[in-house]
């Protein structure tokens, strides 16, 4: 025994402790996690994507329309990929389909 066992008690190993429960069970948290995270996050932002994709498809000459921008303006032409919008008399700008954000319902810019 040494003066430093006086000071400090000797640390002893001990046994190790042996795994309870089952692999299912330790992997229970994680797999309701998962679950939890699919049904508030990942399932209501594809239920928005597919209502946006659809709103494009249906998307006419005509249409008055809000860009993720904010600007205002009636579809006058339909691409593939851009649309033209015109936000004054004979002032038109192209933006890409993806940036069309709400289709405003007939006679909102008139009022407005």
């Amino acid at each position: 025994m040494n003066l430093l066992d006086l000071l400090i008690a000797p640390a002893y190993a001990q046994t190790a402790a042996q795994p309870q429960g089952g692999g299912l069970i330790t992997f229970l948290p994680m797999i309701g996690l998962i679950a939890i995270m699919y049904f508030l996050m990942i399932r209501p932002q594809m239920k928005r994507q597919k209502e946006h994709r659809a709103m494009l498809e249906k998307l006419s000459k005509g249409d008055e329309v809000l860009t993720n921008g904010g600007i205002a303006g009636v579809v006058t032409d339909i691409g593939e990929n851009f649309v033209s919008v015109e936000v004054a008399d004979n002032v038109r700008i192209r933006v890409q389909k993806g940036a069309i954000a709400n289709v405003l319902p007939k006679g909102t810019l008139k009022s407005a």
